[in-house]
């Protein structure tokens, strides 16, 4: 299949096909619904913190600007990154992980995973066309979505997928670049609302040799950390530009931009885009001092811990009544197996919905 057909047929438009992709997938509910899917602070602590929402259109905007610059297509790293999160559940990679130990400790071995809850939303869950499921995207923004995280073969996933999409091969460069997008934005961003919200700090980092690099960035243009939202908006600025900048210089001479390339690049052969070693190795240190400190922290872990138990009781209360589920699951149990309309229940609410059904059957949480 070429990179720009669709699995159904569709009306030509005016707007290329991955233009078209992205078009739908903004129009969709499951994208609505990531502006009250947690980042890292759930969303009712406060308006300024990033959602899942935010968070995709962030790594849209670094995608764009990358692809851009490399001459590789705009239009398809910006659905691809729009889409990579659909899949999330409520409550950050807690929830998803969650689900995941529900499904399993019952036996169901394929479990939950997120990147492949994403691909499942745009292929199949949303329900936009009479003849059709899913959002009839193109093969390279479907196969980007799937392969968001190497390795790309996983053992849960169907034997279908392997044939249709080759887990052999990696996705297209534009794939990739949102891949490193996704890094960037979270990284940035999370430094960001772990300052403001008071759980970090500037020193907590300093042992980075990246964060002290940027510091010195920000610093010599005359703005102090007495002069908080400025600081921590040039730092992020500063932060964005190095990693894309760096990502440029490194990745210009190893890509091929005359087409658009999926399934065809060897996935043993390296990722074309990419940050020199010594950086690698430095946003790798800078990964595990965000992790330590901040998502560790113990206003996190408690929230989360909230978040966690309220995916447990809501799997469990849904598998034991099923008269709960809302209309759209309920009338699908006749045709699919209950643990999985359940857990698709599940992954499509957002935090406050989670959280006040919840609280409907258990009491306040």
């Amino acid at each position: 299949m070429l990179c720009s057909e669709r699995f159904h047929k569709i009306d030509k438009d005016f707007r290329n096909p991955f233009a078209r992709d992205r078009d739908r997938i903004i129009h969709s509910g499951s994208f609505r619904k990531l502006e009250y899917k947690t980042q890292v602070f759930l969303n009712q602590e406060g308006d300024f913190f990033r959602t899942r929402l935010t968070h995709s259109i962030e790594v849209s905007q670094i995608a764009r600007s990358i692809t851009s610059h490399l001459g590789l297509n705009e239009s398809l790293a910006e659905a691809i990154a729009l889409a990579h999160d659909l899949g999330h559940t409520p409550f950050g990679h807690i929830g998803g992980d969650t689900l995941d130990e529900c499904l399993r400790e019952e036996g169901f071995k394929n479990g939950f995973e997120h990147n492949f809850q994403s691909f499942r939303v745009v292929s199949s869950l949303e329900k936009r066309y009479k003849g059709f499921d899913g959002l009839n995207l193109t093969f390279a923004t479907l196969e980007g979505i799937l392969k968001h995280s190497y390795p790309y073969k996983k053992s849960f996933l169907p034997s279908w997928i392997d044939e249709e999409f080759n887990l052999e091969t990696h996705p297209s460069i534009e794939a990739m670049v949102v891949d490193r997008a996704d890094e960037i934005a979270y990284m940035s961003h999370d430094i960001d609302d772990g300052v403001n919200s008071g759980l970090i700090s500037f020193d907590d980092l300093k042992e980075s040799a990246l964060i002290q690099e940027i510091l010195q960035k920000v610093k010599a243009e005359g703005i102090s950390e007495d002069e908080d939202e400025m600081f921590r908006y040039r730092f992020s600025s500063h932060l964005i530009n190095h990693l894309v900048y760096s990502l440029l210089e490194y990745s210009k001479d190893k890509i091929d931009n005359s087409s658009i390339l999926c399934a065809r690049l060897d996935s043993s052969s390296e990722i074309p885009v990419g940050f020199s070693p010594e950086l690698e190795t430095n946003i790798k240190k800078l990964k595990k001092l965000l992790f330590n400190k901040l998502y560790q922290h113990k206003n996190i872990v408690v929230k989360m811990f909230a978040g966690k138990q309220a995916i447990k009781g809501l799997y469990s209360a849904l598998m034991e009544e099923e008269k709960m589920l809302p209309k759209f699951y309920l009338e699908q149990l006749s045709t699919r197996k209950k643990h999985r309309v359940v857990a698709d229940c599940i992954a499509h609410m957002s935090d406050r919905y989670a959280l006040s059904f919840y609280n409907e059957m258990y009491g306040k949480l």
